[in-house]
């Protein structure tokens, strides 16, 4: 069985508004659950009407077989043959007529039983504590706005201490009620599994049974599945068992555990206020002015995040910014008739809020936190640590001052003359803790005074040359259509093809590519911007990841809205808390100035499958890496095998001349031969023609000069 989705009974007690979000989801499925559930009980009341009126037809066939033998018919006689013959089919329909009542009683216990179980029972039980619930949900919200409403200078100690047992009682009432409801909310989630499961592994079975003597081939079939199915169920149960056993073990002990925070005002002995902290939420009173003397409270969630104090009203999905604290000034100040007030300016001086706490811990609390954030100690390593350091400066912020409009002309000086730059370093009330708090600046790794991108910018759009450049893009346009105009597509051989569903938060420049810490800040800097600008809307895309790049595409026109080639990708991560938010680093040339090479982040949100993406990421840029391998390998094994091709050629040019060479050399040694040889034939015709001139004598010379 896949995981069950619960509800967190730890988190009644506080009741914050993500936790009635999560509630009404919850509540949602209930409704979505009963709806259902009423549309498949009366289907299957049909089908036991029906098998009940089958059951009933055959038995009076079988009665009225029977009672053949005992009619008298005017043109009938005697027929013996007909009458066994009917009595013959009396009885075996009298047997089926038996097992159709037995199939009428299984479905009756096995398939009508649990789904009207689940229907008036488990249903009807969710409804009333739901009613209760909100009974008591009123009930607190009214004690608390009488407590709120407590006179300090005329204080009726009987009508304190009534309105503070009204706040006990209607406190632990809702505690209560909220923890048996989201006990009985998850114990939903099991139970529809066995409402769904039960009736019908309960009518096949009966089905099989009442087909068993006919059908053994096909009980052999469903066998093992209704085993599996039956397998299944109990363990569902038993898990439900259990669960319900942990989920009531943990109601006794929260009970137990949060009896003393059902007070609104704990003893501070106690709950000592803890005055590091950094981060701090819970429902705060804030004073809207209606008029120039009239004023009304409005009970809201207030939260910090980061150097911003947001609020969220009961059933809002997200909160908005209220103020930035970052180099704010707070302090505790008299209001009208309520205790436990403070109120907050901006830096600047234009903008304040007066915030009423429910106890005097939680008013110390407010204040330390919002003191300790306004000299940015939560951009340290370890804020507490410093926070401790400088506790002092915050327990002065606590002290009531008689004179708020005294106390803040005298602080405006100092927060006017105060460099623009001071916003990003420490506050100069640290003292020595000055030179430790400026190292908090991250201009490392973002560069000061970047531009957030919040929106996806065509990188075709004419007017923004340097988006291209910074998106990884290439000159050319994408077709509107969809169509690579008769080119083969890019990533059309690649070997991975994985689409995700994002949703683009914003982008930005960042100066270092080298640590995951350049996208947490990325991250951090772009989310907190969009609170401060109110910008909550998003473009769906999808990411398609390849071994050539990263696509962003339309999902409904298929266009190609960005591309980022893969080797530009230097660096991806997913939130180190939030699983869902992922981004990446993209190196591209040019940027704000020309000629060098810049590193831009992308932010995005995805449905859960951060993760899942870095892993795509991180798979996409190995195998390009093992093909860029192979590639070069290829190459320097073709540049080797060319390298041998024009050694071989070399070495049959040099075998081809010796072999010209030897030719040459043998054609001379034979012309020498025959120049020898015609020189002794010479020598001879000589050497005769002497002989014959010393035969002749003297005469014979004379004789052959005369004639020559």
């Amino acid at each position: 069985m896949p995981g069950i989705d619960k509800l967190p009974i730890e988190e009644t007690l506080e009741d914050s508004p993500q936790t009635r979000s999560l509630l009404g989801v919850f509540e949602e499925d209930a409704a979505a659950i009963s709806n259902y559930i009423n549309q498949l009980f009366q289907a299957m009341h049909r089908i036991y009407d029906a098998q009940n009126e089958l059951s009933a037809a055959t038995h009076l066939t079988s009665k009225l077989l029977k009672e053949y033998e005992k009619q008298r018919f005017p043109l009938g006689g005697d027929d013996e043959v007909m009458t066994s013959t009917l009595q013959q089919f009396a009885k075996v329909i009298d047997e089926l007529s038996s097992c159709h009542a037995v199939l009428s009683t299984q479905l009756a216990d096995a398939m009508m039983f649990p789904i009207t179980q689940f229907k008036e029972r488990d249903l009807k039980e969710i409804l009333t504590l739901k009613e209760v619930f909100q009974i008591a949900s009123n009930d607190h919200d009214a004690a608390i706005t009488r407590y709120s409403r407590l006179s300090k200078r005329k204080e009726n100690e009987k009508i304190k201490a009534e309105v503070t047992e009204d706040v006990y009682t209607s406190r632990k009432k809702q505690h209560q009620t909220m923890m048996h409801y989201f006990c009985a909310l998850n114990t939903l989630q099991y139970k529809k599994k066995i409402s769904l499961l039960e009736p019908l592994l309960g009518y096949m079975q009966a089905q099989i049974s009442f087909f068993k003597m006919g059908s053994e081939n096909l009980t052999e079939q469903l066998e093992e599945f209704l085993t599996n199915i039956g397998t299944s169920v109990q363990n569902v149960r038993r898990e439900m068992d259990c669960e319900v056993e942990n989920m009531q073990q943990t109601i006794e002990d929260l009970e137990v555990a949060s009896d003393p925070l059902y007070l609104p005002d704990p003893d501070p002995t106690k709950f000592p206020a803890h005055r590091n902290l950094t981060r701090k939420a819970g429902y705060l009173n804030a004073r809207n002015k209606t008029g120039l003397v009239s004023s009304s409270w409005e009970r809201q969630f207030y939260f910090t995040q980061g150097g911003n104090l947001m609020s969220q009203a009961r059933g809002d999905v997200a909160g908005g910014l209220v103020m930035d604290i970052d180099n704010c000034s707070v302090m505790a100040v008299d209001c009208e008739d309520r205790r436990y007030c403070f109120q907050i300016t901006s830096f600047d001086g234009k903008k304040s809020s007066i915030l009423q706490a429910e106890s005097k811990k939680d008013y110390e609390e407010w204040i330390c936190t919002i003191n300790n954030i306004s000299k940015q100690i939560y951009l340290s390593e370890n804020p507490e640590e410093i926070a401790a350091r400088v506790n002092q400066s915050a327990l002065e912020a606590v002290t009531p001052s008689p004179s708020f409009q005294q106390r803040h002309e005298s602080m405006r000086p100092a927060v006017q003359s105060r460099p623009p730059a001071a916003r990003t370093s420490s506050s100069g009330s640290l003292g020595s803790d000055s030179a430790t708090l400026s190292a908090l600046s991250l201009d490392s790794l973002v560069a000061p005074d970047t531009p957030i991108q919040f929106d996806i910018i065509s990188p075709v759009s004419e007017d923004l040359p340097g988006q291209a450049k910074s998106s990884g893009q290439s000159g050319r346009r994408t077709n509107p259509f969809g169509e690579s105009g008769g080119s083969k597509p890019e990533t059309e051989d690649s070997i991975l093809h994985q689409l995700f569903i994002v949703r683009f938060l914003g982008s930005m420049e960042v100066r270092s590519d080298e640590s995951p810490d350049v996208v947490y800040e990325t991250m951090r800097q772009i989310l907190a911007a969009r609170a401060i600008h109110n910008v909550f809307r998003m473009t769906e895309s999808h990411l398609l990841v390849t071994c050539d790049c990263l696509k962003l595409i339309d999902p409904q026109t298929q266009v190609t809205r960005l591309r980022f080639p893969l080797p530009s990708v230097v660096l991806y991560a997913t939130h180190q808390e939030n699983k869902r938010l992922f981004g990446f680093v993209l190196r591209t040339s040019g940027g704000r100035v020309e000629s060098r090479q810049t590193s831009i982040c992308y932010i995005f949100e995805s449905n859960n499958e951060g993760e899942k993406i870095c892993d795509s990421v991180g798979l996409a840029k190995q195998i390009a890496l093992h093909a860029e391998l192979d590639r070069k390998a290829s190459e320097k094994q073709k540049e080797i095998e060319r390298v041998k091709e024009k050694q071989q050629k070399e070495l049959n040019k040099q075998k081809q001349i010796e072999k010209d060479l030897e030719e040459q050399s043998r054609l001379i040694a034979a012309s020498s031969r025959s120049n020898q040889s015609s020189t002794e034939g010479q020598f001879v015709v000589l050497s005769s023609s002497q002989s014959e001139d010393s035969d002749l004598g003297e005469d014979g010379k004379k004789k052959r000069e005369s004639e020559a």
